[in-house]
């Protein structure tokens, strides 16, 4: 082993353990592992940052403005509506939603298909009086079996045709990846959907996360600021501090019988004036004796009696997300924007006390209290998603038809090799601003940069590993693992190999760390490469077994109340089906 190669594997350890870790942002670990990578001389300064133009970057990113538009058209909003209302059964309405979101991946970001579907099956799920969590691990499973089914439905995909383009000569073409992942994922929903959900652990399926948090179980009440009242004179923003400490949320304050606007949070409080307050009864004892506040009348338990144009929304916290990692003190939530954090629920716990202190991570359901007209706004400046339709997203319905046409015809000019493919995208993203279907400043919020910094800085570091000898070092060892064997044993040692890796680091990294790999084990073997690059792409879009393999499983976790350990129950048997299923399809579909 050179020098070179100690370093790299040294530095990709290094890589792997803080993505597994998981305190530091994947991008950012990637981006300090490339500027080690040049500063140690094994990526080559004029390759240093090759990956942040590479065909592959850039197709990920415009893939993402499509998503964006076709939400935003409301087609997928009408899609999953119609078919959340056709199956009256739990399992019918299993397959058929995980069926329609297993579709919708495989032509646009997985990630964007569940945000778009996991309200409409939350809200079937309310209505059916059950939990979540029977639904959002299958919703969430099929949405990551279908991105398998076409070139851009994952970014693994995306990687191995663009590694292919540069190995082979040719790049997989849109629908190469379809004869072997619609057989994965066909498989894959009707397991799901009659077996799957049943290995839910029985303690998740007889609660409700989100029905949880929303039930503020505690009073709220109108306290009257009597001529002793120590608060005569601030102003209501003063109060968080002390209202933090005693665990009261302040929402309001009415004078002369006119509830004022919003939190009223920059009036100063009066003599005669009543601040609605929301408590446990023992800490809203606490705060009324130390305020010197009179009672003005009993509140009830379980109740909310915000103004008309205050509003509750419940949100989760994606991967990326501005909150992630932060508090509501710290971005300054209330001061800043008049918004109050009630409640965060966190792997089915609640937590009420001191919200605005508390380190949000990905997964957690936060319950948000402010101005109607400014929740949706201020929910995406956090990067939250919302968990349940409000009816004031300004989706434009009429331009269903006219986003997916476009899309549909970019799509097959592509796959006829008229038009290349980052051009066809980049043209429907240029008529979709023209036509405003994605406004011109949702084009970059729409690009999920954490995603696109990771690709950019994992491509040369891939690369590095190539040139310096280390993929054949690797390469060599599995096939001396498996010597004595036929191949097919070999790409299924891959597969496991590469399914493992994929579920406790990105799929993006495992995709471009063991693609070069792959091809090296084929060149060995004296077989086709091909069938080996298709495993890769089936296996590093196979994490079912953590909640930190994909963003998609991490974005359910708060809303289901699923815990870490729950995961495996379905993903495990989810992982051997598809190695039993796949391994024959590519065999068949791309021979030896």
């Amino acid at each position: 082993m050179t020098t070179d190669q100690m370093l790299l594997f040294g530095l990709l350890f290094l890589v792997f353990v803080f993505l597994i870790w998981g305190r530091w942002r994947y991008d950012l670990v990637a981006f300090i592992a490339l500027i080690i990578a040049i500063l140690l001389g094994l990526v080559p300064k004029d390759q240093a940052f090759s990956g942040f133009g590479h065909p592959a970057t850039i197709i990920i990113a415009l893939v993402l403005i499509v998503s964006r538009g076709l939400s935003n058209s409301g087609a997928v909003e009408l899609i999953g509506h119609y078919v959340s209302n056709m199956a009256k059964s739990l399992s019918g309405h299993i397959a058929a939603m995980a069926g329609i979101s297993a579709i919708l991946s495989a032509v646009m970001n997985n990630v964007a298909a569940l945000a778009l579907l996991m309200p409409v099956d939350m809200q079937a799920a309310a209505k059916a009086g059950r939990s979540p969590a029977l639904t959002l691990m299958p919703l969430s499973f099929a949405s990551i079996l279908g991105g398998m089914v076409t070139m851009i439905g994952t970014p693994p995909n995306i990687i191995i045709a663009e590694f292919r383009a540069r190995t082979e000569g040719a790049s997989f073409g849109m629908f190469d990846f379809t004869p072997v992942g619609a057989v994965c994922a066909l498989a894959g929903v009707i397991f799901v959907a009659t077996i799957g959900w049943r290995l839910i652990p029985a303690e998740r399926k007889s609660r409700n996360s989100g029905s949880e948090l929303m039930d503020i179980g505690a009073y709220t009440a109108e306290l009257h600021v009597t001529e002793k009242s120590v608060l005569i004179g601030s102003k209501v923003r003063e109060l968080d501090d002390e209202a933090d400490d005693k665990n009261v949320s302040v929402i309001g304050l009415v004078r002369r019988g006119k509830r004022l606007p919003g939190q009223a949070r920059r009036e100063e409080i009066r003599k005669g004036d009543i601040l609605v307050v929301e408590a446990l009864p023992e800490a809203l004892e606490s705060f009324a004796g130390a305020m010197k506040l009179d009672y003005q009348r009993g509140g009830k338990p379980g109740g909310f009696t915000a103004s008309e144009d205050m509003s509750l929304l419940e949100v989760v916290v994606p991967e990326g997300a501005r909150i992630e990692g932060r508090t509501a003190l710290s971005l300054r939530l209330q001061y800043r924007h008049g918004i109050t954090l009630l409640g965060v629920s966190r792997q089915g716990r609640n937590f009420r006390e001191q919200v605005r202190k508390l380190e949000i991570l990905p997964g957690d359901i936060l319950l948000l209290l402010g101005p109607d007209e400014r929740l949706d706004d201020i929910a995406a400046w956090l990067g939250a998603l919302p968990l349940k339709e409000r009816g004031v997203q300004m989706i434009q319905r009429d331009k269903a038809l006219i986003a997916s046409g476009l899309f549909a015809a970019a799509i097959l000019l592509a796959s006829f090799g008229l038009v290349y493919l980052p051009v066809a995208l980049a043209g429907v993203v240029a008529l979709y601003v023209l036509l405003n279907i994605v406004p011109l400043r949702q084009v970059y919020t729409s690009v999920e940069w954490p995603v696109i910094v990771l690709l950019g800085s994992m491509i040369p570091i891939g690369g590095a590993l190539d040139s310096t000898g280390g993929t054949a070092l690797i390469a060599g060892s599995i096939v001396q693992l498996s010597e004595g064997y036929s191949p097919v044993v070999v790409l299924t040692l891959l597969m496991v190999i590469t399914m493992t890796l994929s579920d406790v680091m990105n799929n993006t990294a495992t995709a471009v760390i063991t693609a070069p790999i792959a091809v090296d084990i084929a060149q060995r073997l004296h077989v086709n490469p091909d069938p080996f690059l298709m495993t890769v792409a089936v296996a590093a879009s196979c994490a079912f077994l953590t909640p930190i393999g994909h963003k998609n499983n991490t974005l359910i976790m708060g809303p289901g109340g699923y815990r870490f350990g729950d995961y495996w129950r379905m993903g495990l048997p989810l992982e051997i089906l598809v190695i039993v299923v796949a391994v024959p399809a590519i065999m068949l579909f791309w021979p030896l």
